[in-house]
């Protein structure tokens, strides 16, 4: 894959400087047309050998555009605060919202093949990463998202002759450190392991370009042409969608029908406990939470508990007696409503990466990113092909938390239609309830079919072994409360 990297193309300074005025106009004009159209944002991942210019290329490509609308960011080492979060927190906060440009100068990919090259992760823990970065690019491709690769390479002997020519500069010196040394040892191995990484994860969506590094004038020519070239292409054709009206192409959906109704039917919904039972349970309960709250392995993880429920379920209820037994500087609730503009303008699940907590912090979601999968899907929000690929997306999502060491606990909240009516009319003529109540309330009930055949697809595919749904018996407040919190201390302890 990088014999073609090491001809030694070269550019005289002549065809440079002819060539580069007219390409940074262009440059600049397709970077506006990007912020006037405003349909998808592109995103460039910067890789390579290092010394092979791609920092250089990074300032090149702020220069040669509007660095005001250009997102630039340079992974390096996790900071603290990123370190303690799942390891792709940090890339979902820095992605360019729909009519800019991100260039993220370090990505994703880089952990995965220093580890391997360093010996710190088997070749089957490379294939895990692979195949997680191959699913995420997937993703962020089917969320619009114009992603450009861009590999900068120097064959072993150029990689040598350019770290020691800058080395021997004094005004160059910085550049080189005793990392691009060590890692040049292991030439070979980042070789083969980056080769490997490359070759399975080039994709026709997002696939890899490997640019000679040797010479800056074709380096630079080069990168500006491909990004060129991908945005017009990309530009022109959202322009046509424009014109003809048509919604962005995707890819079919094809869900079976499966037979789940009974995940729901079947709960006993007439479950009952008496308020003398009630009030003593709760207490110890609640005094249960508090304490394991407190306790030092509590503050090594993050909690995230989900509540998802039909509508008048008791939700918010539930949700304020577990905030009653945490100290209030240690729990964020989160209320999951419409999009917001910033919001519509990143890919899905990007609001809700950007509320995961720190360790010995709780983040409560009132409503959650399953809506995808509920509101969106039943009332026609997004396309059919996008509800049906959340199903993984979210799976993988929930993944990404268990790994970065996160309890995550999901509940759904059922009550009966009947229960329901009566809880909403209780609403209307209960004075400090009418904020309750409103028209969508109403227009979700006379959907409540579809709601619930999308509650049993939604259950049957993402309650995993590492997130598993508890579905809680609601038509009894006071029965629900209490199998939230003893499920909520369970959980936790299971973790200690």
């Amino acid at each position: 894959m990088f014999e073609s990297a090491e001809i030694g193309h070269k550019l005289g300074k002549k065809e440079y400087k002819r060539e580069v005025p007219a390409l940074r106009a262009a440059l600049l004009n397709a970077q506006y047309d990007l912020g006037e159209l405003k349909r998808f944002p592109v995103l460039i991942i910067i890789g390579g050998v290092d010394g092979a210019g791609k920092g250089e290329t990074v300032n090149l490509l702020n220069e040669w555009m509007d660095p005001r609308h250009i997102h630039t960011h340079a992974f390096g080492p996790p900071s603290d605060e990123e370190a303690v979060r799942p390891p792709m927190w940090r890339f979902w906060r820095a992605m360019p919202p729909r009519g800019k440009i991100g260039i993220f100068f370090g990505s994703w990919y880089t952990d995965p093949i220093v580890r391997r090259v360093m010996d710190h992760t088997s070749d089957a823990g490379l294939q895990q990463h692979v195949d997680e970065i191959f699913r995420h690019e997937k993703m962020l491709a089917d969320e619009g998202i114009l992603l450009i690769k861009l590999w900068f390479h120097l064959s072993m002997e150029r990689q040598k002759q350019r770290l020691e020519t800058l080395e021997k500069d004094p005004h160059t010196r910085w550049r080189v450190t005793k990392t691009d040394w060590r890692r040049f040892k292991h030439y070979e191995k980042f070789r083969q392991v980056s080769e490997r990484v490359l070759r399975e994860t080039s994709t026709a969506t997002a696939p890899w370009i490997v640019i000679e590094g040797t010479d800056p004038n074709y380096r630079s020519v080069a990168a500006g042409r491909i990004l060129l070239e991908l945005m017009r292409n990309r530009i022109t054709t959202e322009k046509a969608r424009v014109t003809e009206k048509s919604p962005r192409i995707t890819t079919p959906a094809s869900l079976p029908k499966l037979d789940n109704s009974g995940l729901l039917s079947g709960m006993n919904l007439k479950q009952r406990i008496s308020k003398g039972r009630y009030e003593k349970q709760i207490e110890k309960l609640q005094g249960d939470l508090n304490l394991l709250s407190r306790e030092k392995k509590f503050a090594h993880r993050s909690t995230i508990l989900l509540f998802e429920g039909m509508d008048a379920a008791g939700k918010g209820s539930a949700i304020r007696r577990i905030t009653a037994a945490l100290d209030a500087r240690r729990y964020h609730i989160v209320p999951v409503a419409a999009p917001t503009e910033e919001e519509r303008a990143q890919p899905y699940l990007w609001r809700f990466w950007r509320h995961m907590p720190r360790p010995g912090l709780v983040t409560i979601f009132d409503r959650s990113w399953y809506g995808r999968v509920l509101v969106e899907r039943v009332e026609g929000f997004c396309p059919p092909a996008d509800w049906t690929r959340g199903y993984s997306e979210i799976n993988d999502f929930e993944e990404q938390l268990m790994h970065g060491n996160v309890v995550l606990i999901k509940f759904w909240l059922q009550i009966s239609k009947e229960e329901q009516l009566r809880r909403f009319k209780q609403r209307e003529t209960t004075e400090f309830k009418h904020f309750k109540i409103t028209d969508e309330d109403w227009r979700n009930r006379k959907k409540w079919g579809p709601y619930e055949d999308a509650v049993c697809d939604m259950v049957d595919r993402t309650s995993t072994e590492i997130a598993p749904w508890t579905l809680v018996e609601a038509e009894d407040k006071l029965f629900a409360r209490i199998k939230i919190l003893k499920t909520i201390i369970a959980r936790l302890e299971a973790g200690r």
